[in-house]
């Protein structure tokens, strides 16, 4: 049985004040906590049903961690979904495994930056994306979600723990790097499918509502845009979702380099 003690400490995870007082997060469901497990993630605790812990003795014994066997009851009063899983971990926030080295080279490699994105679901879909079209690190301003939030981690499917993130002050990090091609989607600009594109290079994509902010547009050194197809006559869609509009500039610059080679 869980004390009143620590149902306390797991919901508190759910408010980013605590995740940076407790340097911990959490993650629920069987694939996600599957997925962190296999990476460098540390975990200070695993909160399963009996069936579940039967079913995974070895990833228990591999990542050393306590664990508690769960009533539903319990993991419905820890959980942040709507339906409780079979697991929920407690998870250590690493410092600095997955975050992106200083003398990385954002010439050698096509990288993310995200500018101010709110919406915990679209980061988590961006985090997706960039692992599925094999783009490693991403840039998070400071104003962005917490990479932590139960949403992103949720939403990321896993993912969160193969692409390198680290939150910085966007402007400072882009002035750093003088010599490095800088795209950034705007609503207009050159047609992304009149383009071809670098194999390395940062992709600006912008806040859901405002775009990319004015400090950052004058390191942009190729605007990008997404052509609409739609019919004026009927009415068409007046953006792109953050996440949609990332997996279509994604795919773009992989297609390019298909063509390429």
């Amino acid at each position: 049985m869980l004390s009143k003690s620590r149902i306390k400490h797991i919901t508190s995870l759910k408010v980013k004040k605590f995740r940076d007082e407790h340097n911990q997060f959490i993650a629920e469901g069987e694939k996600l906590v599957m997925d962190l497990a296999a990476g460098k993630f540390t975990m200070a605790g695993i909160y399963a049903s009996p069936e579940w812990i039967d079913s995974n003795t070895g990833l228990i014994r591999s990542k050393s961690a306590p664990v508690f066997e769960t009533s539903l009851p319990e993991m419905t009063r820890i959980t942040a979904l709507s339906s409780p899983s079979p697991v929920l971990a407690v998870i250590n926030i690493p410092d600095p495994v997955f975050t992106i080295s200083p003398s990385h080279d954002f010439t050698k490699s096509l990288s993310l930056a995200l500018d101010d994105i709110r919406d915990p679901g679209n980061l988590g879909t961006i985090i997706r994306i960039a692992d599925w079209f094999g783009i490693e690190n991403i840039l998070c301003s400071e104003s962005c979600v917490d990479i932590y939030n139960p949403k992103v981690v949720q939403a990321s499917m896993g993912s969160i723990a193969r692409v390198n993130m680290v939150s910085c002050n966007l402007p400072e990090k882009l002035a750093a790097l003088p010599g490095c091609p800088v795209y950034g989607a705007f609503l207009e600009g050159d047609s992304i499918f009149t383009q071809t594109f670098d194999d390395h290079g940062i992709i600006v994509i912008g806040n859901e509502s405002h775009g990319i902010s004015p400090e950052l547009v004058p390191f942009i050194t190729r605007k990008l845009f997404i052509p609409s197809f739609g019919s004026s006559e009927s009415g068409k869609a007046e953006s792109l979702n953050a996440s949609i509009a990332t997996a279509i500039i994604c795919a773009e610059f992989r297609r390019n380099q298909q063509k390429i080679q």
